[in-house]
């Protein structure tokens, strides 16, 4: 039976959102990207943390080598610090991921210690080869103002 109750607890109280990564070169680490070129940092207003999950979605090498959370200054990516990283992995076949997490405290933390003001937060991932992709999920959680429709329900 379908029910008429629209209560929302997770997606009234966390931002989450999915993109497809595709590498534009296996040689380094890269800022997980939105379509081929727009680089995803987050604001960390209002959250108390992020995390991000990643997995293969077309393997041409060995996948996902590596995943990290980066913190700046602002959406340009002032300062671009890495704050955490899973170090060497090897996330090589469909059905591998990797996750990690991170307090806004400690990304702040990390931020004055270096003389910087931390404000938004990406992900960045390292793949073999570039044509390997991932699937990436980025979740801002715990917001200080819940609402409705926080996360998007249908994105095309």
């Amino acid at each position: 039976m379908v029910t008429a109750v629209a209560t929302e607890k997770l997606f009234a109280n966390n931002m989450i959102e999915m993109f497809n990564h595709a590498p534009a070169d296996a040689a380094t680490e890269q800022s997980v990207k939105q379509g081929a070129t727009t680089t995803t940092w987050r604001a960390m207003r209002d959250y108390e943390g992020f995390a991000v999950l990643a997995e293969p979605t077309l393997l041409v090498g060995t996948g996902l080598t590596e995943l990290s959370i980066y913190a700046a200054e602002d959406s340009a990516g002032t300062n671009a610090t890495e704050i955490k990283t899973t170090g060497a992995i090897l996330a090589n076949a469909l059905g591998d991921y990797a996750v990690l997490e991170v307090s806004a405290e400690d990304i702040q933390q990390i931020g004055k210690a270096a003389g910087y003001d931390f404000t938004h937060v990406v992900a960045y991932a390292d793949c073999q080869h570039d044509d390997d992709e991932l699937g990436v999920t980025y979740i801002r959680f715990a917001t200080s103002h819940a609402t409705s429709g926080l996360t998007a329900t249908y994105i095309s």
